[in-house]
């Protein structure tokens, strides 16, 4: 695999919490990295969690083990094993891969940039790592569109509104009613960070859904549009977490940018 195909997968691998914290799952890494076999890949596993707990971190932290249940030939239950690795984890299990691969050299300096990248945004000021999160809510959101144009999408208007009702549990007019912006404000040039981060996993999420099950018809596209943003909602809840219509206005976006007109992109 060379290069270029290796980062492409790398970042199509990556998956998003509702909280904004990126992931990736163990096996969805397996062949990018180069490795066929999961018992192999396995030996890699734990030597990247040993250099994680010897590093002083709580590998506990970074892997998180899994299972799930596939059903086999003739009907056979199977318990798949799988990992919840963090960035850090990711990168870990990149410098204890087999050198000789080129797939391993690649994904060490990915996810050292990665993690270059992570520590720079954690020294941002709030007001910075809210532009930072607008500029990558735009960026999915181009992507986002690019998908639902090959699904065949001409309405999209009413795609995304889709979204936003799954996730909000209303439309967007009713939305910016209910937060008072006005109408002829973009309602995410209003959103704070966790409200920016919730509608970066709606988007990203969908926008996989539909090219990974290529998903066609605009019909079926607007409908997975709304499904991913109810499944996002219902997380957001899950876990206590304030529903996306209830958060208050910010400043716009705007205003923030006339402070730094010369600073983005921030990272």
């Amino acid at each position: 695999m060379q290069l270029d195909a290796v980062i492409t997968e790398l970042n199509g691998r990556r998956k998003l919490a509702p909280n904004g914290q990126e992931y990736w799952m163990a096996r969805d890494l397996l062949s990018v990295l180069g490795y066929s076999n999961w018992q192999n890949f396995k030996s890699v596993l734990g030597k990247a969690k040993m250099a994680c707990d010897s590093s002083g971190a709580y590998s506990s932290d970074h892997f998180i083990e899994t299972s799930k249940v596939m059903t086999g030939g003739k009907g056979a239950q199977i318990e798949r094993e799988d990992c919840y690795l963090s960035r850090y984890a990711c990168y870990l299990l990149a410098m204890n891969g087999d050198s000789s691969k080129p797939e391993i050299g690649t994904a060490q300096t990915y996810f050292a940039v990665q993690t270059r990248r992570q520590e720079q945004f954690d020294q941002l000021t709030d007001e910075e790592k809210r532009l930072e999160l607008r500029e990558r809510v735009r960026v999915a959101n181009t992507c986002l569109g690019e998908a639902a144009k090959e699904a065949g999408v001409q309405n999209y208007a009413r795609f995304h509104d889709a979204g936003y009702r799954g996730l909000y549990g209303i439309g967007v007019a009713e939305i910016k009613d209910k937060k008072g912006i006005p109408h002829d404000e973009q309602l995410l040039d209003r959103a704070g960070r966790a409200e920016l981060a919730a509608n970066e996993f709606r988007i990203t999420q969908t926008e996989q859904k539909i090219t990974r099950e290529r998903i066609r018809g605009e019909d079926e596209a607007t409908m997975t549009h709304h499904a991913v943003g109810k499944e996002v909602r219902a997380t957001i809840e899950k876990i206590g977490g304030t529903m996306p219509e209830d958060l208050p206005a910010e400043v716009p976006i705007k205003k923030l940018l006339k402070k730094r007109p010369n600073q983005l992109p921030l990272i």
